[in-house]
């Protein structure tokens, strides 16, 4: 791997630093409805082919969920990008029409709206690779302003407006799309942004890191501005989400000396950002997604317990983790994204599971996540 990994690959993880696994979970029947009560339920598959792991996801509706990742991931040749939609009943992969030489992986989804959808990743060809749906199929979208080279990583959309972001010859990369139309922005100095997020108000955050430090882009009145971020040396940031005007949280991590890592969690409270404290423990956090209210949650591993489904949940207060049952023989479980889907109480999240062989099967794990928005409101 070369430097800009492994904080910047979001499909998969470094092989190294997985646990022995027992075999990944069989597919379970899950309800129409996610149950609002808190509590981790049965995990389910996509049933992606042989080492398959799932990178990201969104969810419209507890009958419209989207994510994105990658099959045969070992494999330089045959390793390519997949969609594939929940539509209530079950999981079903979806092709992107009309594209020759299809994605090698797809790194992460966005959801505008249900006929409104967004993925990015890599493209066989070595291009960056944007896909369009409109909730039925998926297009592959050409974009001319970008070249061979490019790295993208997070995205982010609202109707009629897309973000992705990424890194161009070593710089902060930010690439907006509009009703057909392209505008890229490279920013000053050395870095990669890898995580964006939107809101239904045209702001947004977009985070990363430069020069060995967090780096933090707010877009107001339509123009990206950097934000003074907690000067940590070691620092990055991989994913943010906004709750509203006052309340957003970005996940990332520290590099320390000698290859270790601890976990990081900014919080934005509409006048700046501050770093939340977090329980001890080996942690890696990828995700996080909110409620657009008061809470927040974040998908991850701690490696001090890999067999066990890991969450964080943030209440602007405290921090508290989340952990699925203790598998009976041991297994290493890895969630990458997680979305809350609105209306539902239920937050889901994605990743992949390991077993004593290194071949990865990709894994939904959902948590009811206690009050839904109807009886809160």
């Amino acid at each position: 791997m070369t430097r800009r990994l492994p904080r910047r690959a979001l499909a998969l993880c470094a092989g190294g630093l997985l646990l022995l696994s027992a075999h990944p979970p069989a597919a379970h029947a899950d309800p129409v409805r996610p149950p609002t009560a808190e509590a981790w339920q049965a995990p389910t598959t996509a049933r992606l082919s042989s080492d398959g792991s799932l990178s990201d996801v969104a969810g419209v509706s507890a009958t419209d969920v989207w994510a994105v990742g990658q099959q045969s991931i070992w494999d330089a040749w045959q390793g390519r990008g997949a969609i594939t939609h929940w539509n209530g009943a079950a999981w079903a992969e979806v092709a992107v029409r009309n594209d020759p030489t299809g994605a090698a992986l797809l790194r992460t989804v966005a959801a505008a709206s249900a006929s409104e959808l967004w993925a990015v990743g890599e493209g066989h060809d070595g291009m960056p690779y944007l896909a369009r749906g409109d909730g039925s199929a998926f297009d592959r979208v050409i974009v001319d302003e970008l070249h061979m080279g490019d790295w993208l990583g997070g995205v982010a959309a609202v109707p009629g407006r897309m973000v992705t972001v990424g890194r161009r010859d070593g710089r902060p990369l930010i690439v907006t799309g509009s009703e057909g139309k392209w505008k890229l922005s490279r920013l000053d100095g050395a870095g990669t942004l890898y995580g964006v997020a939107l809101s239904a108000k045209g702001e947004g955050w977009a985070v990363g890191d430069a020069e060995g430090k967090p780096l933090i882009m707010r877009l107001s009145g339509g123009h990206w501005k950097p934000v003074p971020a907690p000067v940590i040396s070691g620092g990055y940031l991989r994913d943010v989400h906004v709750n509203g005007a006052k309340r957003a949280l970005a996940v990332g991590g520290v590099y320390r000396g000698s290859g270790e890592v601890v976990p990081l969690l900014l919080s934005w409270n509409g006048k700046k950002w501050s770093r939340v404290d977090l329980p001890d423990g080996d942690m890696r956090l990828y995700g996080v997604t909110g409620d657009r209210k008061n809470r927040f949650w974040v998908s991850g591993i701690d490696l001090a317990r890999p067999g066990e489904a890991f969450l964080l949940r943030y209440d602007g207060r405290t921090v508290k983790a989340l952990r699925g049952a203790s598998p009976l023989t041991p297994r290493t479980i890895r969630l990458q994204s997680v979305t809350y889907l609105p209306g539902t109480g239920a937050v889901w999240s994605v990743g992949h599971v390991v077993d004593d062989e290194g071949r990865y099967t990709d894994v939904i794990e959902r948590f009811g996540a206690g009050t839904s928005e109807r009886s809160r409101s």
